[in-house]
């Protein structure tokens, strides 16, 4: 809607095809670089309006794309406009150092552009650089919208995206990042599940999250009396919901930061996002097929620990080795007390897990919901061959949990 916007309010009549190529493509880049910025915000309500804290992100990266590729079109079609009078004004607009400084403004935010969009594509870079990186779109934004403002002057659209643009880029520094805008909440115990995998019991500290099953929640860890916290956020799934408001996050060591909660101590306090996720909101009209790989196991142990089973349910549990698989026992002891919860697991060590024969233990494949989470890789796998076997796409239902 912004872009649409944007395009119709400044479609020019009566200019060469190029100048309106131009036009077009700077004020879509334009409406779809302030779209991108309002995609980023991390707000509980707004993200499940939008279908999701993982869907708005991806959206957001596609937005970013597109209007890298739209306001790149803008100066070469201008420089295309001018080749047909003489090729060395065509030149010049493409050459900054002939240029006046709203100009520059508006190559600057460019190549802020580019660098911030190929740091995102980086995605072995550390997350902590990756993310100090991520912070120079945010630059390119305020550089090319004040390039559009400067040659335009004051105008009502125009203002109208930069109030957009600005309050974005508050609520997402101020709100979400320094955080002002989370639930304080205090370790209350810490318990090893598995090797290298902790699960932290949090309690609320004042007002206390509504979470369900399934869904999860951005973390910062304080400091401790022993403890050195990261102090950034990190998404984890909740594990269990208990009374008053509590719940539990399980966190295997995987990064830096990661593996530095696996010492966290009780009394440290904790800020909370969210919640985030809809990944178990419909599983009570149709038999179950969980699929969980590794960590990707917490989603269904909040559900699991929250009430029995009220479909039939199959858990097929993918893990290296016992002791790298968190809450085995527990499950163990869930499935004996529930006549409606099976539980498959498979240990395969370094080798991928034979997906073909895991599924044939699986009754009425064809008539249950999947839902799915662990490494992306797995999922991709595991999804292919439930398609062969005529499980329909909309029945598969996973989440990733990947945000950069």
């Amino acid at each position: 809607m912004i872009t649409l916007a944007s395009v119709s309010w400044a479609f020019p009549d009566d200019l060469t095809p190029w100048r309106t190529a131009a036009i077009v493509s700077g004020w879509a880049g334009t409406g779809l670089l302030v779209a991108s910025l309002l995609l980023m915000i991390r707000e509980a309500q707004l993200t499940r309006l939008l279908g999701g804290l993982e869907l708005s992100y991806r959206w957001h990266h596609r937005c970013g794309l597109g209007a890298y590729l739209l306001l790149l079109c803008h100066p070469l079609a201008l420089a295309l406009d001018g080749w047909s009078e003489d090729p060395r004004r065509a030149w010049q607009t493409l050459t900054p150092l002939a240029q006046s400084w709203p100009l520059w403004l508006g190559w600057a935010g460019l190549l802020l552009l580019m660098f911030g969009l190929a740091t995102t594509f980086a995605l072995h870079l550390p997350y902590r650089r990756w993310r100090a990186f991520h912070f120079v779109l945010g630059a390119g934004v305020v550089l090319g919208l004040t390039h559009v403002y400067v040659l335009l002057g004051n105008d009502s659209l125009l203002l109208a995206l930069l109030i957009m643009a600005a309050a974005a880029l508050g609520w997402r520094l101020l709100a979400t990042d320094l955080g002002l805008a989370a639930h304080p909440y205090r370790v209350t115990q810490v318990q090893p599940q598995a090797r290298g995998t902790i699960e932290a019991s949090l309690a609320p500290c004042a007002a206390a999250l509504v979470v369900a099953p399934g869904q999860f929640v951005l973390v910062a860890f304080g400091d401790g009396l022993n403890y050195r916290g990261c102090g950034e956020y990190h998404p984890f799934t909740v594990s269990g919901l208990e009374a008053e408001g509590r719940l539990r996050v399980t966190v295997k060591a995987l990064g830096p930061c990661s593996r530095r909660l696996q010492a966290v101590e009780p009394g440290v306090l904790v800020r909370l996002e969210g919640p985030f996720g809809t990944f178990l909101d419909d599983t009570r009209s149709l038999p179950q097929l969980w699929v969980a790989g590794g960590i990707g196991i917490t989603p269904f142990m909040a559900s699991l620990r929250g009430q029995r089973c009220s479909q039939p349910t199959t858990l097929l549990y993918l893990y290296r080795n016992d002791a790298e698989a968190a809450f085995l026992e527990e499950l163990g002891d869930l499935a004996s007390a529930d006549p409606l919860f099976e539980l498959l697991t498979d240990a395969s060590g370094d080798q991928a897990p034979d997906v073909d024969r895991l599924l044939q233990q699986v009754s009425r494949l064809n008539d249950r919901q999947v839902h799915m989470c662990g490494p992306p890789p797995l999922l991709a796998t595991i999804g292919t061959a439930l398609r062969q076997r005529g499980v329909a796409s909309v029945a598969i239902h996973f989440e990733t949990f990947d945000f950069r």
